[in-house]
């Protein structure tokens, strides 16, 4: 199983990606939109872990061209903005999962078990 990671804190990325590996999930990361593009046209993933604020526009923006491109990659939403309105735009979007930050391993454990089951 593949998963990408677009997030630009690099430690959530390093983090991320060692609690993906655990699983037997091999885990790519980005830390801009512009390079998830050519990453997801690269590996396909089945699992995406999105931040929202990104420097280069809003992750909630960029769920859409996932949805449309690679609908049957699943989606989960890591943010630091955790609000029910935030939450509510996002499973709206097609999010499948929001975790807000800083998350915790059983938070990615139960994202990764429900969507790959």
């Amino acid at each position: 199983m593949k998963a990408l990671i677009i997030d630009d804190e690099v430690d959530i990325c390093f983090l991320l990606s060692g609690i993906l590996r655990q699983k037997n999930i091999s885990a790519n990361y980005v830390n801009n939109l512009a390079d998830a593009t050519t990453e997801l046209k690269n590996i396909q993933p089945e699992l995406v872990f999105l931040d929202n604020h990104l420097p280069d526009g809003l992750g909630i923006d960029f769920v859409d061209y996932i949805k449309t491109f690679y609908p049957g990659s699943k989606i989960v939403m890591i943010t630091a903005y955790d609000s029910s309105v935030d939450r509510q735009q996002a499973i709206k979007k097609g999010v499948d999962i929001f975790i807000g930050k800083p998350f915790t391993r059983d938070a990615i454990n139960y994202a990764t078990d429900t969507l790959t089951n």
